[in-house]
């Protein structure tokens, strides 16, 4: 089982008609999508038939049960998922002429900000994803880290995807401390350039600091892997009509994942023993999956 640990919300997505202009002066409406990164993730993975559960804290509204169904729909496993009285946040996406999307968060008192740290997860626990808002907004954030900690120590492959989002992070200085101490307890770090270039690093860095391997998504340029014994590999974007980017690198984090157990490749030494071969393979997954996301609206 690979567990996703995180925020699921609603993303509020602007719905043109075909032909509309993304510059319009005409708002155009918004329709609910379910979303949030590590939603996002679990859900890719239970369509791709890897077995998953989702470990977060949803509300008990309208919303959460739609996201609840969403993940039952998916064959996601909720026996981790905490229920509260607390709204669900919301994200209102503003689509670029290009379908990249940017957001503004209302998550002031939802249910996902108050997640507690679990007691051990299952033993047939293979895999820890996290990322997002989840290991910003507090106090959950604190609970989601404890996490992270927790399971690496016992030996748990862990993905990390920090996918920033600046409106929602109080004290930049603060969290890019605090990423640098999530590293050692890192096997597979996965971000965007922009992630990359808002953080101020370079894979060659992080990979000195713990994780096996860290990807890069390039957008339209593909991506790119680094190994922490010195491979290098890039693949490039798979071609699509692009609608929107929204929920992309979630489905590359799940194609990775899902990827990686299938050649039982869950642990350091089988990240780095996959060569470069190996990797090309699960790069060009991951770049058609996340095509396949980008020619729907929402995620």
């Amino acid at each position: 089982m690979i567990v996703v640990a995180g925020e699921a919300l609603i993303d509020l997505v602007p719905q043109r008609a075909a032909g509309d202009r993304t510059d319009s002066a005409t708002p155009a409406p918004l329709l609910p999508r379910l979303g949030g990164g590590p939603f996002n993730t679990a859900v890719a993975l239970g369509r791709l038939g890897s077995p998953a559960a989702f470990c977060s804290r949803i509300s008990e509204d309208v919303f959460g049960d739609m996201l609840m169904e969403g993940l039952r729909a998916a064959g996601v496993d909720t026996s981790l998922v905490q229920r509260g009285h607390e709204p669900t946040t919301l994200a209102v996406a503003a689509l670029g002429p290009d379908g990249s999307a940017g957001f503004g968060f209302y998550a002031e008192g939802s249910a996902d900000r108050l997640f507690e740290l679990p007691h051990a997860l299952p033993p047939e626990v293979r895999a820890l994803a996290l990322g997002t808002c989840a290991l910003v907004l507090e106090p959950g954030a604190s609970a989601y880290e404890a996490l992270l900690r927790r399971e690496s120590s016992r030996g748990v492959f862990t993905l990390l995807d920090p996918n920033i989002r600046p409106a929602v992070i109080p004290d930049a200085d603060a969290y890019r401390t605090r990423f640098t101490g999530w590293l050692p307890s890192v096997t597979l770090l996965k971000l965007s350039v922009d992630d990359a270039e808002w953080l101020g690093g370079v894979p060659a860095e992080w990979t000195a600091r713990g994780p096996s391997a860290v990807v890069l998504t390039r957008g339209a340029e593909g991506l790119s892997v680094w190994t922490a014994d010195g491979t290098e590999v890039s693949v490039p974007a798979a071609e699509v009509s692009v609608v929107d980017t929204i929920g992309a690198g979630d489905a590359v984090n799940a194609a990775l994942l899902h990827a990686l157990a299938t050649r039982d490749a869950l642990s350091p030494a089988g990240v780095v023993g996959l060569g470069s071969s190996g990797w090309r393979e699960i790069l060009t997954f991951a770049a058609e999956s996340a095509a396949e996301v980008c020619a729907r609206a929402g995620a």
